[in-house]
């Protein structure tokens, strides 16, 4: 395993990274990750920091003087994802973050004689080396176990910031953990790249043993029926009355699962969407007993709706009267990214359901997915905009221009148009100046159950 070259864009190392000291021996000479040889061709004015390729001669000499040798390799799968959907820049913008946090965490942790550095490039995966002499039987007790657990502490607490905005919801930075004592038998590049194929191995175990513990939480919050419902009001811009509430579904309190974006993202990931949705959906309905007369349930349904059984005519229609509630009282709300993906289901299902009397509004409408013919083609009943164009719309001439547009071609499809994350005064007055009939958003209050529970 030689040097592999320099590693593309990323965080300088700081002072101390290379970290030279010994208790029990002189130190090793490290290679400075601020010399010459540990620069790239690379944008911008970052410099590359070291890989463990570039480092493999002085890993090979500390080793041989100590001993031994742990490593923990941090794995950060989710940033080819990343890569994929934001870019290069993102990816690396986040495996920095990653590099910063573990060496915070190292130099808390460890006393001495470790090196933090990235892989092989290419490799979203971030190396802590740790040197030992001879006879350190707490080294492997109780000194590695511990900075790893600390480890997933501190990458965990910063869960919502490390890699935000590119990765939201429950993520997990798998890590794993192996130790060579050195064997004069063998070469020292043979006894390092078994080190790194057996840590990466214990990494993945970590991360199949994770992901399936995720995925029965997951299947057991839905076999449990353990998903309610809170219930947030759209309100007539004019009286100031309530419309009516759109049902918004959480997971359990206290759980990974517990908002709606970590939900879905775990059902599609553990292809479990329908059956999160039907959950979903009759957790809409629980909810909404003894719900206010005179007034809209908005309901969440994606285009395999019709696919359920609870959800065909007979059934649904008696289900919706044991709650006092008739087709008409019911708002389907589908959003605009899955109408437009989906349009042959989204049509079969619209047709069927608005036979039946149900409604229907384009959930997320200006989030970019449909153009002014497709809002055409899908002939939704409301028109819901989404927050990204309201928020701040009393300062935005460009906004208000959109919004006067998309009121225009409402009128002409006899669609009633609600602008969603209301949180001041001033966007739902101009709201009102515009014409838009109904607004929705935290300035009313937060989701809230519409009963407590029995």
């Amino acid at each position: 395993m030689g040097s592999t070259g320099i590693c593309r864009r990323a965080r300088s190392f700081p002072e101390g990274t290379l970290n030279n000291r010994s208790s029990n021996a002189e130190p090793l000479p490290m290679t400075s990750t601020s010399s010459s040889e540990h620069q790239g061709s690379m944008s911008g004015n970052e410099a590359a920091a070291s890989c463990f390729g570039d480092l493999f001669p002085e890993l090979g000499l500390r080793f041989e003087a100590s001993g031994i040798v742990g490593l923990i390799v941090v794995g950060a799968p989710m940033l080819a994802e990343v890569e994929r959907r934001h870019g290069d820049e993102a990816r690396l913008g986040c495996l920095k973050s990653l590099l910063a946090r573990v060496q915070d965490v190292a130099e808390e942790r460890l006393r001495s004689d470790y090196v933090v550095c990235l892989a092989e490039p290419g490799i979203d995966e971030i190396m802590v080396l740790v040197f030992r002499q001879r006879g350190s039987a707490g080294f492997y007790r109780t000194e590695i176990p511990g900075f790893r657990s600390e480890l997933n502490r501190a990458l965990h607490s910063d869960s919502a910031q490390l890699f935000y905005p590119y990765v939201r919801g429950p993520w997990q930075l798998p890590a794993g953990v192996s130790v060579e004592l050195r064997n004069p038998q063998f070469g020292l590049t043979t006894q390092l790249r078994r080190l790194v194929n057996d840590a990466r191995r214990d990494c993945q175990l970590d991360a199949d043993s994770t992901r399936r513990a995720a995925r029965n939480e997951l299947l057991e919050t839905i076999l449990d029926h353990r998903i309610y419902s809170v219930y947030e009001p759209i309100v007539d811009i004019a009286s100031k009355t309530v419309f009516g509430y759109e049902a918004l579904a959480r997971g359990p309190q206290g759980t990974a699962y517990h908002s709606p974006v970590a939900l879905f993202t775990a059902a599609e990931e553990f292809e479990l969407v329908f059956e999160l949705d039907c959950v979903c959906r009759e957790s809409g309905l629980r909810g909404a007993v003894d719900f206010p007369g005179g007034t809209k349930l908005f309901l969440n349904i994606r285009p395999t709706t019709i696919h359920d059984p609870a959800f065909r005519e007979d059934k649904l229609i008696e289900t919706l009267e044991r709650r006092d509630l008739s087709p008409t009282d019911v708002v389907f709300e589908i959003s605009e990214q899955e109408s437009i993906s989906s349009f042959g289901a989204f049509r079969e299902m619209r047709d069927y359901y608005r036979n039946l009397g149900f409604q229907f509004a384009l959930d997320d409408t200006g989030t970019g997915y449909a153009g002014l013919e497709e809002l055409l083609e899908l002939e939704p009943d409301y028109i819901k905009i989404d927050r990204a164009m309201v928020s701040d719309v009393d300062q935005d001439p460009a906004r208000q221009d959109i919004l006067a547009a998309v009121l225009q071609l409402a009128d002409k499809m006899g669609a009633q148009v609600i602008g969603e994350g209301l949180d001041t005064l001033e966007e739902l007055e101009m709201l009102g100046r515009l014409g838009i009939r109904f607004g929705q958003g935290w300035l009313f209050g937060r989701p809230t159950p519409l009963r407590a529970e029995r």
